[in-house]
């Protein structure tokens, strides 16, 4: 059976095979269930006596797993562990970690269904963004060993004054690693920061999302599997706690965090004491898309509905924000109000769905104050109910005040704002007026409109025309992601020409022949 390559370009996934497999893979996952997890230091279990429950968001009584949380002792433990293991990994030929490491890609992919739908299970992704999730787990941190092998281990000679003198640029390691993933990409975003801290010769200490945390022990498996020794990566699961002490541990090298802009913001501010140490940051956005009277109105609407309703809503790149030329206003709002009730709403295991439940009862109270506000101040064209328990229709609303809240702060819902602008030029400046910067998109058959939108707009990935929409892989290749103003502090969350070397420090070297 040939495998079907599911990637977040992928626009339908009207292939047998790959439901055949997905389905089998479900079988799989679901005999791991009621499963007691633990995380893992040096290779060892963990004994913490705390436990959390996990079950799946669309269904409370389905119970996942059980988790020990790490106690404090065992941060410390784990990043003491790191700390020791630094040496030998980094220590040893670059050529030997891409190899471990492109191994537990290929170990990533090849457990792709089971991982799928384990992750529809424990988060709520449909069949094909789960399965786009796991397959860029694994290109990333293929993407990163090409990186490094490219780059020749990144040692590049430099002039000398004299033969005597041999001068080179080298990168190196920081040591240990830190890295907090969140729920909404449980395996990529938690692959591709430890995957690319890995490679360059750090050793790392992962803090997965609570709901997630299922997803990490697989991964994590996957890497022991490779024949990552056990004391390379350490696995601490729990709560915010954990991610506190471990942001608190002044053994923690360099830091890696992805989720919202306040918690961002406070690891940013409090991580690099007592001198400045990196840290990377992605924190949400409040993405735009721009309509031009010149666009092809069914691309548009099959782009923003894919980026607004993608995953419930429940992606730092959705757009939730939608600026049309006047003269087309009306047929778009329409038109996307009718593609957001085609949408099919319910288990995400199941074969038809694209939108699954949202994550918890905090982002349905979310969703509820959004609709009632919006019917309040200007009108609700499409969706707008609980249909039951976390499953909510795709939301379109329209016509709300200047400087609405709904056009400011971030929702993690299904749910987008559709406003009139009189001019391109009005459409970009309402863009570019949030503090967050992530994502954007335009659609236009005009070239010089085009120019205009990419010289002007304020974002780290945009995309022009685009029927997938907002999201991160743009296949073959690794897209960069990464944002600008507060949707990034430092950098990227995953992706990029440039991503690994953030994990690696300059060395300059000059040695005189005696």
């Amino acid at each position: 059976m040939t495998k079907f390559r599911v990637t977040y370009a992928t626009l339908s996934a009207d292939n047998e095979d790959l439901h055949t497999a997905y389905e089998q893979g479900l079988a799989t996952a679901k005999d791991w269930l009621g499963a007691d997890l633990t995380g893992f230091v040096g290779g060892k279990p963990l004994s913490g006596q705390e436990t959390f429950t996990i079950t799946s968001p669309g269904d409370a009584a389905l119970t996942l797993c059980t988790v020990h949380s790490a106690t404090s002792a065992e941060v410390d433990s784990a990043v003491g562990v790191a700390a020791d293991a630094v040496q030998a990994w980094s220590g040893r030929p670059w050529q030997e970690r891409v190899d471990i490491l492109l191994r537990a890609a290929d170990l990533i992919s090849e457990r792709s269904n089971e991982l799928a739908a384990l992750m529809s299970m424990e988060v709520g992704k449909n069949r094909l963004e789960a399965l786009g999730d796991v397959e860029e787990s694994a290109d990333l941190i293929r993407y990163y060993c090409k990186q490094y092998s490219d780059n020749d281990g990144f040692v590049r000679p430099m002039d000398q004054l004299s033969d005597a003198e041999r001068t080179t640029s080298v990168l190196r390691p920081y040591g240990v690693w830190g890295v907090i993933s969140p729920f909404n990409f449980p395996m990529a975003l938690a692959a591709g920061p430890a995957g690319g801290a890995l490679v360059a010769g750090n050793t790392v200490v992962l803090k997965p999302s609570p709901q997630g945390t299922f997803t990490a022990v697989k991964l994590y498996e996957c890497l022991q599997d490779a024949g990552l020794p056990g004391e390379v990566l350490q696995l601490i699961p729990g709560g915010d706690e954990v991610g506190r002490l471990l942001v608190a541990h002044p053994g923690v090298n360099g830091l890696t965090f992805t989720g919202s802009f306040q918690a961002g913001m406070e690891i940013y501010r409090s991580f690099p004491t007592p001198y400045p140490k990196p840290v990377v940051c992605e924190m949400g956005g409040k993405n735009p898309a721009i309509v031009s009277a010149k666009a092809d109105l069914p691309t548009a609407i099959a782009g923003i509905a894919r980026s607004a309703f993608g995953f419930s809503g429940q992606k730092c790149s959705a757009c939730s924000r939608v600026y049309v030329e006047r003269s087309v206003y009306d047929e778009f709002v329409a038109g996307l109000a009718v593609r957001a009730g085609e949408l099919k709403v319910g288990d995400a295991t199941e074969r038809d769905v694209f939108v699954g439940p949202v994550v918890n009862d905090e982002s349905v109270t979310r969703f509820k104050d959004a609709v009632a506000h919006a019917a309040s101040v200007g009108r609700v064209v499409a969706g707008g109910e609980v249909i039951e328990g976390r499953y909510v229709q795709p939301t379109v609303v329209a016509d709300l005040p200047a400087g609405d809240r709904l056009l400011t702060d971030e929702l993690f819902v299904p749910f987008v704002a559709v406003q009139p602008v009189d001019s391109l030029d009005e459409a970009i400046q309402l863009a570019n007026a949030t503090e967050l910067g992530l994502t954007a998109g335009f659609f236009s058959a005009d070239d010089a409109e085009v120019d205009d939108f990419l010289d002007r707009i304020e974002a780290g990935v945009v995309y022009v025309n685009r029927a997938a929409g907002a999201t991160t892989g743009a296949w073959p290749g690794v897209q960069p992601f990464g944002g600008w103003k507060g949707s990034g502090s430092s950098g990227k969350a995953g992706g990029g020409l440039y991503y690994v070397q953030q994990f690696l420090r300059e060395q300059s070297r000059t040695v005189v022949a005696r």
